[in-house]
């Protein structure tokens, strides 16, 4: 008779397993360790330094006293608050607002096959390649208000010179006018690839059914390009809010803290001031807000991902 099989037992597949994951842990090491390193260790030391009295002694010393919130408390408080506050909405929003808009109508031009259409949407990347501190020092000797290739237009169209980096009501639109021309070939880039993912039959039975092209893009190509949508606009929201390179180099800050953002204004309080403790404070201030776009975000991706399976 053929001996009776012999059930395995339970222990004998926990081995493998647990090779597994000690394995996949291994894997994940290098990458936990570089966030923990380059990520982790410099937002927890901004958010101790914005509870301490940091100052150039303490760098010496080693010395900043536990002030508590009392650098958030001050920050709040400076009558220089409520303008970064509003500079920095104003610079979002028009940013981001115009940045779509024409790169979403760029991609949907360039979405139609035409001769030199790669090449023309190769060369309108350039803005994107350019290193910021490059395209904000190209804008600041565009805005010059007696040399500037902008004024000289208007000259020549019979308008009066503007003051662009002298007057507290341009100098904002201004930098946004720079920052949108740096922030357009991003979001063509990914727009137009969202648009190429879109099948083509479906314009073809939009059109059979006597669609005309806003009504093909209205009921065809924007539901289907949303979960990109929110993608580039929640992108561009992150890196708009903490620009920092574009208004340093073309305004710093000014006229009288007319363009002043609370990126702009982090950097004063930590290396013109020397009140660091403070500066760290704005600095949470902006990851705090960028921390809640993102989750709202995420929130709504999950609901919009939901809305399609179902």
């Amino acid at each position: 008779m053929a001996a009776p099989a012999v059930a395995a037992s339970p222990r004998a597949g926990r081995k493998p397993r647990r090779d597994n994951r000690f394995a996949a842990w291994l894997f994940l090491l290098p990458a936990l360790a570089y966030i923990v390193v380059f990520f982790g260790y410099p937002l927890a030391a901004n958010v101790v330094m914005s509870t301490q009295n940091y100052t150039v002694k303490s760098f010496y010393t080693g010395e900043a006293p536990f002030v508590g919130l009392a650098n958030y408390t001050a920050v709040v408080g400076n009558p220089l608050f409520g303008t970064a506050a509003l500079n920095t909405v104003l610079f979002t929003a028009g940013s981001l607002f115009f940045q779509f808009g024409i790169g979403l109508a760029l991609a949907v031009f360039f979405n139609g096959r035409f001769l030199g259409s790669a090449l023309l949407r190769s060369l309108l990347l350039l803005p994107w390649l350019l290193p910021l501190v490059v395209s904000g020092a190209v804008w600041r000797w565009m805005f010059d208000q007696d040399h500037g290739v902008l004024n000289a237009g208007l000259r020549f169209l019979g308008f009066d010179a503007v003051p662009w980096l002298s007057s507290t009501s341009w100098a904002l639109p201004a930098v946004i006018l720079t920052n949108i021309w740096i922030g357009i070939p991003f979001n063509l880039v990914i727009l137009h690839g969202g648009l190429r993912a879109i099948p083509a039959s479906l314009y073809e039975a939009a059109s059979l059914d006597g669609a005309n092209a806003w009504q093909r893009f209205r009921h065809v190509t924007w539901p289907l390009l949303r979960p990109v949508t929110g993608i580039v606009l929640m992108l561009g929201l992150v890196y708009t809010i903490k620009v920092f390179d574009v208004i340093m180099v073309v305004t710093g800050g000014g006229p009288a803290n007319a363009t002043q953002t609370l990126t702009t204004w982090s950097y004063r309080l930590s290396f013109q001031d020397f009140a660091f403790g403070q500066g760290a404070a704005v600095g949470n201030v902006l990851i705090l807000v960028a921390t809640l776009f993102g989750l709202l975000y995420l929130r709504s991706a999950k609901a919009t991902l939901a809305e399609a399976a179902a």
